[in-house]
């Protein structure tokens, strides 16, 4: 096993290898990162992990062209990253994993691929929790524009977690180091500059999902979002919980992009009751 907790499972993802943490026991649950500089599965997810694998089996893999997965052989290729390869890098583990249903949880940009995977493949999924989510028609923020915009530096990606977090108290310069150096490992800025360069606006359409594709999704649908939100605007969930009929919509006060960590304890509980719910239902 690797010193660096980030580094987990190699498995065969298609074409490539995906390195995906996978732990526990249980009915799956596929967890799906942002795109954040310097992002990985186990940075957006390591507090959500142990408390979720108590009961369930968690899955959660680095997305193509982040973290610890296998690069293309030119990661400076934008055509290397889109929806329909993310979508498709999903389903290979799914299969590879021999799992046919799981729960799908997406933060951000993972929020509008568990959208398309639940809409291209409503079979494979069984609950759906949208954190923050992209996948909607949105004016891009400053704070996203920041995001995107990102050249590496640890005084950049300090001022990122500013922005990221309601409470800045809550987001440690531990985090801003290991988000830092992930940024700065071999290929890791070069693939986060190919997706998504400026003028970053058009790359949000190329997240969403049609109206009526999203209305007609069966699956029930958790989303939670932080009412202070800077990166990803609460908007987007509100149209979200308008368009999915089988929805509700928790809202955090004093709390920015990172529900996940900000309010890790109460996010946890409030997904393991959605899960929870579902094992009992059998739905």
């Amino acid at each position: 096993m690797s010193a660096n907790p980030e580094i987990a499972n190699r498995v065969r993802t298609g074409a490539f290898h995906s390195n995906v943490h996978d732990v526990g026991q249980g009915f799956p649950v596929l967890l799906l990162h942002g795109s954040g500089p310097g992002v990985s599965a186990w940075a957006n997810w390591r507090l959500l992990l142990p408390v979720l694998a108590q009961a369930r089996r968690v899955i959660a893999p680095d997305l193509l062209g982040f973290g610890y997965t296998e690069r293309p052989a030119d990661p400076t290729d934008n055509a290397q990253y889109s929806m329909a390869i993310w979508v498709q890098q999903a389903v290979d583990l799914l299969d590879t994993l021999g799992i046919e249903q799981t729960d799908l949880i997406g933060n951000s940009f993972g929020g509008a691929l568990a959208l398309a995977l639940a809409i291209a493949h409503p079979k494979r999924v069984r609950r759906l929790v949208l954190m923050g989510s992209v996948g909607v028609p949105f004016v891009i923020t400053p704070g996203l524009d920041a995001v995107w915009g990102y050249t590496p530096s640890l005084a950049s990606m300090r001022q990122l977690l500013d922005i990221f977090a309601f409470d800045r108290a809550r987001v440690t310069d531990e985090l801003a180091q290991l988000r830092y150096q992930a940024s700065i490992q071999p290929g890791f800025q070069e693939s986060f500059a190919a997706m998504f360069p400026a003028p970053r606006q058009r790359w949000l359409p190329a997240m969403e999902s049609s109206e009526a594709d999203i209305r007609a999704l069966p699956h029930e649908t958790l989303m939670v979002h932080g009412r202070e939100d800077q990166v990803i605007p609460l908007t987007t969930s509100q149209t979200l919980s308008q368009w999915i009929a089988r929805s509700q919509l928790h809202v955090f006060g004093q709390c920015g992009h990172w529900t996940q960590i900000e309010h890790a304890a109460r996010f946890a509980l409030l997904v393991e009751n959605f899960l929870t719910e579902a094992d009992a239902l059998k739905t």
